[in-house]
C-alpha cells in the first residue's frame, strides 16, 4: 500500500539522439539528416571560411566576448585560416574554437582548419623541406610521398583538416615570382610529382583522407603558371591547345591518379574570363569531361575580384552570384561575397540544388575524417610529431637529392682536411633563405655552420657577408610577408666587398654562396607587395661581389640559393664549380656541406631551363619546330642550361637502346631499355629520361616531351639495364579536331640523362 503524501516518480523519456550524431550509421545517411535540419543561413555558412588576417586569429581574447563570437560563428563556419603561431597556442586556440562550436551552436557543427603545405606546415616550430621547385629537381616520386605524408601528419597533429597544397602549375615564365612554388616547367613531370604529392596529404589514392592526413587542394586552374609579363595574376590568353597540352595535363592526371579532394581556381583570365567566372572550366571541363567528384574552393578574395579587378560583376553580391552559379563552392578565406547567398536564392538567382550539393559535400568530408566523435588535438601528441627526429632525416635526405651541380672543372668534392683555411663569403653564407608559404622549424643550418662542421677543428672557416641583397629583417617569413623590400646602397655593399676580399685573400679556396631571399621570388599580391622580376640576373651588387672574388685567383665554388632561375652568365665562364641549391629547407646547411665535400654524389635534375637572359623568354625545352630557329644578334639562343640537366661526381654512360617492338599499333604498347653505366668511382643516382617526338602530325609538336622518367642508384662499374613504358596515353595528343588521339606514323624515341641533344640516344617507333 502506497504511503500517503509520497510523490510520484514519473518515467524520465530518454532524449533522442539525432541521426547525425550516430556514428554508427552510414556517412550518407548523417548527411542527409543533417541537412534536413539546417536554416538556408546555417547551410551558407558552412560555404564560406573565417579569417581576420593576422597572427592572432580568433585567439582566447577573441573567445571570451561572447556577443563576437556569437555574431562571428554562431551559425558555424567552413573553415579557419592558417595563423603564424606555434604548436601549443595553434593547438589551444584551434580546441578552444572547436568547443564552442560543438557544444554551443544550435546544431553542433565542427569547423575545418585550413594551413598551407607545399614544403612544410606554414607555421612555427615545424618541419621545413626544400621550397617545392628544389624538392622536384630529385625527380623522385617516393620520396615526394614520403615528404607530404610527413607534412600531412603535423598539419593534423594541430588540428588542421584541409591544406592549399600542391601548387601544380606548369611554370613557363621564370620572371614570375611564384616559380619557386611549383614543380617546373613540364607537364609530365608535373603530374607524376603532383600526384605523389596527393597521395602523401591524403594518405590515399582513392579520393578518401586516412587518419594522420588531410585534404589536398590543387591550384591554380588554369594557366596560372605562365602569365603575361612574368606578372603574378596576369592574363593567360593562351590557345586552347596550349592549355590542353601544357596547363592541364597535370590536373588531368591528378584527378585521375590520385583523387584530391579539392581544386582552387587560378586568377587569372583566359580568353576574356577570369577563372572564378568560367562555367566551361569549371563545369564542362572539370566536372563532365574529367568527372571531378571534390570540391572547388575559391582562391583568396578570387570571388569578390569579380568585382573589383576583373570588373565582370558589378558588386560582391554580383560576384557571388557569377562564381556560384560558374562552379565555385566555398569562398576563402572569408565571406565578403557569398554571405549575400540567401539573398541571392530567394531571387531566384542560384539553385538551392546547388547550395545543398556543396554543403553535402563539406559535411561528408567533416563526417569521413571523424570530426563530429574526435574534435579536439592534444599538444604533446602534436609537439611529439612535429619533433619526430625522423622528421628531420627526411628533410636532409630530401635536400640531399634536390641539388643540382651545374659545373665541375675538377674542382669538387673538397678534400676535408686539404685546407687549412676555407673562406665562405656571400650574403646566403649564414642566412637560410626557406622561400615562401614556409614555416620556421625548431633548428635550422645555414651553409656556413655546415662548412665548419663538415671540416672540424683541424680546418679555419673564414667568414664576410660581401653584400646585403636586402635591408630587411632576416627573418624568412618576414621577408617573405612584409610589403617593402628595402636595399642596401651601393656604397655599404662596396665597403662590404672590400672586406669580403680581405677576408677571401687569407683563404686557400672561396666558397661564394649568392642568389636571393624571400623578397626577391615571391608571390605578388598587391601593388604594394611585388615579387615579380623583368630580370633574371643577380641583384644589389652580387656582381660586383663575383667578379672582386674571381680577380684574386683563387679556386671558387659558387653556391646559389634562389627562388627562380638566375642568368649567371659570367660565373658559368668564369667560375670552375656551381651548384644550384634553390632553398633547401631546414638541413641546408648539412646537405650542402654532404655534396661540397663529397659525402653524397650529386644527383638532382634541373626541372626548369635557365635562359641567358630575360630577353629569351619564352624558353622552354619542349618548344616547337618553327621556335628557337635563329640567333639573337647580341646572343645565341641555346638556354644557360637545360632542362633535365645535372652533374654528378660520377660518370654515367648509356648504350645499346632498343625497343622490345620497334612496330607496334595505334592501340599497342612497347618498352624501350637502355644499359646504364656508372663509369665512375663513386656510386651515385642518374635519372633516366624519355622523350618522344612525334615526327609528322596533323598539328605541330614539340621537338620533344618528357614521357617517362626512372631513378636508379648504382654502384661504380655497375650496369643496369632500365625499362620505360611507352603507352598510348605517351603517343597520343589533341588533334586538329581536338580529340585525344595517337596519329600512325614515325615517332622518335630519346633516351638520356637531359633533354640536351648531346645528351640523348635515338630510336624509331613505327605506329600504324
Amino acid at each position: 500500500m502506497a504511503t500517503k503524501n509520497k510523490p510520484v516518480q514519473k518515467a524520465v523519456t530518454p532524449t533522442k539522439v539525432p541521426a547525425y550524431k550516430n556514428p554508427k550509421l552510414a556517412v550518407s545517411a548523417r548527411v542527409n539528416d543533417l541537412l534536413s535540419r539546417m536554416t538556408i543561413e546555417e547551410k551558407v555558412a558552412q560555404l564560406m571560411g573565417l579569417w581576420r588576417g593576422g597572427i592572432d586569429e580568433f585567439d582566447q581574447e577573441f573567445m571570451k566576448d561572447p556577443v563576437k563570437v556569437k555574431e562571428v560563428m554562431g551559425k558555424g563556419a567552413n573553415s579557419i585560416h592558417p595563423t603564424f603561431l606555434g604548436v601549443k597556442d595553434t593547438v589551444e586556440n584551434r580546441n578552444r574554437i572547436q568547443k564552442y562550436l560543438v557544444e554551443q551552436t544550435r546544431l553542433g557543427i565542427p569547423m575545418i582548419f585550413v594551413d598551407e603545405g607545399q614544403h612544410g606546415m606554414m607555421r612555427r616550430e615545424t618541419t621545413v623541406f626544400p621550397q617545392a621547385i628544389g624538392l622536384a629537381c630529385s625527380w623522385d616520386t617516393a620520396l615526394f610521398e614520403k615528404v607530404y605524408s610527413v607534412i600531412a601528419k603535423e598539419i593534423r597533429s594541430r588540428g588542421a583538416h584541409l591544406v592549399l597544397s600542391p601548387v601544380i602549375d606548369v611554370c613557363r615564365d621564370p620572371r614570375w615570382g611564384r616559380v619557386e612554388e611549383t614543380y617546373g616547367e613540364d607537364p609530365c613531370l608535373n603530374s607524376e610529382l603532383s600526384s605523389a604529392a596527393v597521395k602523401g596529404l591524403q594518405g590515399s589514392a582513392t579520393g578518401k583522407v586516412a587518419n594522420g592526413h588531410v585534404a589536398a587542394t590543387l591550384k591554380h586552374f588554369i594557366g596560372h603558371g605562365q602569365p603575361e609579363g612574368g606578372q603574378n595574376t596576369a592574363p593567360a590568353n593562351y590557345s586552347l591547345r596550349t592549355l590542353r597540352d601544357y596547363h592541364m595535363p597535370p590536373f588531368i592526371a591528378c584527378i585521375k591518379n590520385a583523387k584530391p579532394v579539392n581544386l582552387m581556381p587560378s586568377y587569372n583570365e583566359v580568353d576574356g574570363v577570369p577563372s572564378h567566372a568560367n562555367k566551361w572550366l569549371l563545369q564542362d571541363v572539370l566536372r563532365k569531361e574529367w568527372g571531378f567528384k571534390g570540391m572547388v574552393v575559391s582562391d583568396y578574395y578570387g570571388v569578390e575580384q569579380l568585382a573589383n579587378k576583373h570588373f565582370v560583376a558589378n558588386d560582391n553580391k554580383d560576384a557571388a552570384r557569377i562564381a556560384f552559379n560558374s562552379g565555385v563552392q566555398y569562398e576563402f578565406p572569408q565571406a565578403n561575397a557569398f554571405r549575400f547567398l540567401p539573398e541571392l536564392l530567394k531571387e531566384g538567382k542560384i539553385k538551392k540544388a546547388d547550395i545543398d550539393k556543396a554543403v553535402s559535400q563539406l559535411l561528408e568530408l567533416k563526417f569521413m575524417m571523424g570530426l563530429f566523435e574526435n574534435s579536439y588535438v592534444d599538444v604533446k601528441t602534436a609537439i611529439k610529431v612535429t619533433k619526430d627526429p625522423a622528421s628531420d632525416k627526411l628533410a636532409l635526405k630530401a635536400a640531399q637529392e634536390s641539388i643540382v651541380l651545374l659545373k665541375n672543372d675538377k674542382l669538387l668534392p673538397l678534400s676535408k682536411t686539404k685546407y687549412k683555411k676555407i673562406a665562405v663569403v656571400g650574403p646566403c653564407a649564414k642566412y637560410v633563405s626557406f622561400g615562401g608559404y614556409a614555416g620556421e622549424p625548431y633548428n635550422k643550418v645555414t651553409l656556413f655552420d655546415g662548412i665548419k662542421s663538415k671540416v672540424g677543428n683541424k680546418t679555419e672557416v673564414l667568414y664576410a657577408e660581401g653584400v646585403k641583397i636586402t635591408s630587411n629583417p632576416t627573418i624568412p617569413f618576414l621577408n617573405w610577408k612584409l610589403d617593402e623590400i628595402k636595399f642596401p646602397t651601393k656604397e655599404e655593399n662596396m665597403k662590404l666587398i672590400s672586406q669580403a676580399v680581405t677576408v677571401a685573400k687569407k683563404a686557400e679556396i672561396i666558397i661564394l654562396a649568392i642568389g636571393e631571399n624571400e623578397h626577391l621570388c615571391r608571390e605578388a599580391w598587391a601593388k604594394n607587395h611585388i615579387g615579380d622580376n623583368m630580370t633574371l640576373d643577380l641583384i644589389s651588387q652580387q656582381d660586383e661581389l663575383v667578379k672582386a672574388i674571381v680577380a684574386l685567383g683563387k679556386p671558387v665554388v659558387v653556391y646559389l640559393m634562389n627562388g627562380r632561375p638566375l642568368s649567371i652568365n659570367f660565373i658559368e665562364q668564369n667560375v670552375p664549380a656551381i651548384i644550384e641549391g634553390w632553398y633547401m629547407g631546414q638541413q641546408t646547411g648539412t646537405a650542402a656541406a654532404d655534396i661540397i665535400f663529397g659525402d653524397v654524389n650529386p644527383s638532382g635534375k634541373l626541372t626548369i631551363t635557365v635562359p641567358k637572359s630575360a630577353g629569351q623568354i619564352p624558353m622552354f625545352y619542349n618548344f616547337k619546330p618553327s621556335a628557337q630557329m635563329n640567333e639573337y644578334i647580341s646572343q645565341d639562343n641555346l638556354p644557360l642550361y637545360h632542362f633535365g640537366y645535372g652533374l654528378s661526381y660520377s660518370k654515367f654512360t648509356f648504350s645499346n637502346i632498343r625497343l622490345d617492338k620497334a612496330k607496334i599499333k595505334k592501340d599497342g604498347s612497347t618498352k624501350v631499355k637502355v644499359d646504364v653505366t656508372n663509369a665512375g668511382k663513386m656510386a651515385g643516382d642518374e635519372v633516366v629520361q624519355l622523350y618522344i617526338r612525334d615526327k609528322v602530325s596533323s598539328v605541330t609538336r614539340p621537338w620533344k616531351e618528357l614521357k617517362g622518367f626512372k631513378r636508379v642508384s648504382l654502384k661504380p662499374k655497375e650496369t643496369k639495364t632500365v625499362t620505360l613504358e611507352i603507352t598510348p596515353e605517351q603517343l597520343a595528343f589533341n588533334n586538329i579536331d581536338y580529340k585525344f588521339v595517337v596519329e600512325p606514323g614515325e615517332f622518335e624515341i630519346m633516351v638520356g640523362n637531359s633533354s640536351r641533344d648531346q645528351d640523348l640516344l635515338k630510336k624509331t617507333l613505327v605506329v600504324g
